[in-house]
């Protein structure tokens, strides 16, 4: 411990008058505070709270830790396990924890990632879900032919068995701030018997942290499940003690981690690019594609960012701007906000790098995305695009606003435009085009249009299923 850390289970609130609330690293044994702060900001630049950062030192010495030995909660009955997964959900959804209550916690998310309430409120739900349901979630990724995870030696027969088990003890997480649901992806983990180490985006650390509050206050052992925010150079070190790791962020996070030099493997969460195909009229399905591209804030790596129609591509473009027009630019904690908000000066950044990106092709509707809110901040409208070519490189771009490129398609083109996509979403009565979205390997999940692109429900997998990445199949014979 750094000489200006205070004791692991010391108050985690600031103290005197005017002082920022601090939010402290959750470590084994409690609470970890240093004097190295980064001040969270909500998105007009007030000030909100202070994050410890963890140094690298402590972070190194942490992990390495955490890797000697089984989580605790490893030797729970899957009956055990569920119940205080089921008392994690409720509190995180009803308990002040951290100071704050459940509404309190929305508001603050909302400022200072710009997400609006009701979606942030949306996300807490989503969470919450996800932590209920967390053990059967897992167990749905299970093998048939391997044995459950209460497995006893006496399951052996004389003829052998297939385990389920894990690949490590450790998974750190390196979490973004695009969309508070992002920390219902890593609870499978906890089920399955591993330790959980988070680090927290700067933008909105308030959710790990309420949710690790949660979790620890259901029974969670402090040394299960952790949250260590640190600086990106620290992040490295992070990744670098886990066993395994899953990294969240834009291509450049992605590729980073991925490039192997940590030595740990690490299952990468980039951008969705999630694509649309509508083969017949498209005029029954706008409902649909608009709240595809427009639902959750147009943040999420599941909103739709292309639309590839075969009739009246530019009708279509058309009427879908007029659609997402109606999206009402307010301050992120008003009740009826429906689109992101950042600082003024980042803004007016991305609408630029739009603008360069967006050279050839034709802006439908508003050519400004800027909406001014005059207290430093700024709501993100809407952004639609027509482009003529279906392999036009624009498809691939996602932006944390609702920004979606449209294109002609012909059945010549088949698949190959919507690959590399979270999800597909089409709209067609061709099976064989449906067969053929299953058989390309960079399309992860492939949706009718009669349900929106972030369609996530308990138990439906969101890049594959986690334990894909954290478990394997192991042969034991024994007499």
């Amino acid at each position: 411990m750094t000489a200006d850390a205070v004791a692991p289970g010391a108050a985690a609130t600031g103290s005197g008058a005017g002082a920022l609330e601090l939010i402290d690293a959750l470590v084994p044994g409690g609470t970890y505070r240093t004097s190295r702060r980064e001040t969270v900001r909500d998105v007009s630049g007030r000030p909100v709270a202070e994050l410890t950062l963890a140094p690298a030192l402590y972070v190194g010495r942490t992990t390495d830790r955490l890797r000697r030995r089984p989580a605790v909660a490893a030797g729970w009955s899957p009956a055990e396990l569920t119940g205080r997964f089921r008392a994690a959900a409720t509190a995180f959804t009803t308990d002040r924890l951290g100071g704050l209550t459940p509404a309190e916690h929305h508001r603050r998310v909302a400022r200072t990632t710009g997400v609006p309430v009701s979606v942030v409120r949306a996300a807490a739900a989503t969470v919450a879900a996800a932590t209920a349901n967390a053990v059967g979630a897992a167990e749905q990724a299970r093998p048939r032919g391997a044995l459950p995870a209460d497995w006893r030696h006496g399951d052996v027969a004389d003829g052998g068995a297939v385990l389920w088990r894990r690949r490590g003890r450790l998974l750190c997480v390196n979490a973004s701030g695009n969309h508070p649901a992002v920390h219902s992806l890593w609870l499978e983990a906890l089920a399955l018997g591993y330790r959980v180490a988070v680090r927290p985006s700067r933008r909105d650390p308030f959710t790990a942290h309420r949710l690790i509050l949660a979790l620890r206050s259901a029974g969670f052992a402090d040394e299960d499940v952790l949250l260590l925010p640190c600086d990106h150079r620290v992040a490295d070190e992070l990744i670098r003690g886990g066993d395994l790791a899953m990294v969240f962020g834009g291509d450049d996070v992605v590729d980073r981690y991925t490039k192997g030099w940590s030595g740990t493997p690490v299952l990468p969460q980039g951008p969705g690019r999630v694509k649309l195909l509508v083969t017949g009229e498209w005029e029954r399905h706008l409902d649909v594609i608009a709240d595809s591209v427009g639902g959750l804030g147009g943040v999420s790596c599941l909103n739709a960012t292309a639309v590839l129609v075969a009739h009246d591509a530019r009708g279509f473009a058309e009427a879908l701007a007029e659609r997402l027009a109606a999206l009402r630019p307010l301050p992120p904690e008003h009740e009826d906000a429906e689109l992101p908000c950042l600082p003024l000066a980042e803004a007016r950044r991305i609408d630029g790098f739009l603008r360069q990106r967006a050279a050839g092709a034709r802006p439908m509707g508003n050519t400004g995305i800027v909406h001014d809110l005059e207290d430093g901040s700024a709501a993100l409208r809407p952004a639609v695009h027509l482009l003529e070519d279906p392999a036009a490189e624009q498809l691939a771009l996602e932006m944390p606003f609702p920004c979606v490129w449209v294109a002609p398609w012909s059945p010549e083109r088949g698949t190959a435009p919507l690959r590399r996509s979270l999800v597909v979403g089409v709209a067609t009565q061709d099976d064989a085009l449906v067969d053929g979205l299953l058989a390309e390997p960079s399309i992860r999940n492939v949706y009718g249009l009669d349900r929106p692109t972030w369609w996530l429900p308990p138990g439906i997998p969101h890049d594959g299923y986690l334990a894909e990445f954290l478990m394997r199949s192991t042969a034991l014979a024994r007499r």
